[in-house]
């Protein structure tokens, strides 16, 4: 979407205001948009992009929509787990507020299997310990 990023920031300040409970951190030039202290979005370069999963992966690319990347220092191409919002949406804040809670959801799931593994781990190397005593 082609909005200064001021002007931009804040109409996603007040599309996301329903929700309830997001936080907007800049970060590398852009923003990332919480709640519940979980990243659901990113703004950059005046575009939004979801959290996206295996589940709800379908309906950005059945809107044709495009997956973050970014060049790394080393010039290879690295891919996030977020896609770029249909344009659309701007102008239906419902269905809009229907893809955050979307994205809420990816950002519940994934922080829940960081916390399986990290506990997983936690459990291997608890028994590798107790194995060895």
């Amino acid at each position: 979407m082609a909005m200064a990023d001021d002007g931009f920031r804040e109409f996603l300040r007040e599309l996301t205001e329903p929700l309830g409970g997001v936080t907007f951190r800049r970060m590398f030039g852009g923003l990332s948009i919480y709640q519940d202290g979980m990243v659901f979005a990113l703004e950059i370069d005046g575009s939004l992009y979801f959290k996206v999963d295996g589940e709800t992966r379908g309906r950005f690319v059945a809107e044709d929509c495009p997956q973050f990347e970014y060049t790394t220092k080393d010039g290879r191409t690295a891919q996030m787990p977020y896609w770029r919002a249909p344009e659309r949406l701007y102008d239906e804040p419902d269905e809009f507020l229907d893809w955050c809670r979307a994205a809420v959801a990816v950002a519940r799931r994934s922080e829940a299997a960081k916390a399986e593994e990290k506990a997983r781990k936690a459990s291997r190397k608890r028994k590798g310990t107790a194995d060895t005593l």
